[in-house]
């Protein structure tokens, strides 16, 4: 989708760019757990802090992005650099049991942990049996 949004007024050589920046995104490391009442989704997002990251659920789909800032020390000029900033991005498609108004979401040391609830309905519960 985003090839259909980008402006033609790129050179080929800034394209090419473009092009290998997007090859550079990496998949974060996730785990998936399920709970009796929810799942927990945890991802490995090294470098990637609060303010760099992104989540959003739409039409039922979870995407996860975030992006490493690399910043030179005030009054510092690199000469030469070969680390740089990566991206993070993965999407996931929710099933229906997910209650999506719930999820919540925290990011500690570049750790993502997701809370996506369990609807109600789709909780496991426990029905009592009474002797006649």
């Amino acid at each position: 989708m985003n090839n259909v949004v980008r402006s033609s007024n790129h050179s080929p050589l800034q394209q090419r760019g473009e092009q290998q920046r997007e090859q550079e995104t990496l998949l974060p490391a996730v785990d998936i757990i399920e709970e009796p009442n929810a799942l927990k989704l945890v991802a490995d997002m090294p470098g990637v802090t609060h303010e760099t990251l992104k989540v959003e659920l739409d039409n039922n789909v979870l995407s996860l992005e975030g992006e490493i800032a690399l910043t030179m020390p005030e009054g510092l000029s690199a000469l030469h650099a070969e680390v740089r900033g990566q991206r993070f991005a993965r999407r996931f498609n929710l099933s229906h049991e997910v209650d999506s108004d719930a999820i919540t979401a925290t990011i500690v040391n570049g750790v993502l942990t997701l809370t996506l609830p369990k609807k109600d309905s789709h909780r496991t519960r426990r029905i009592e049996v009474q002797a006649a």
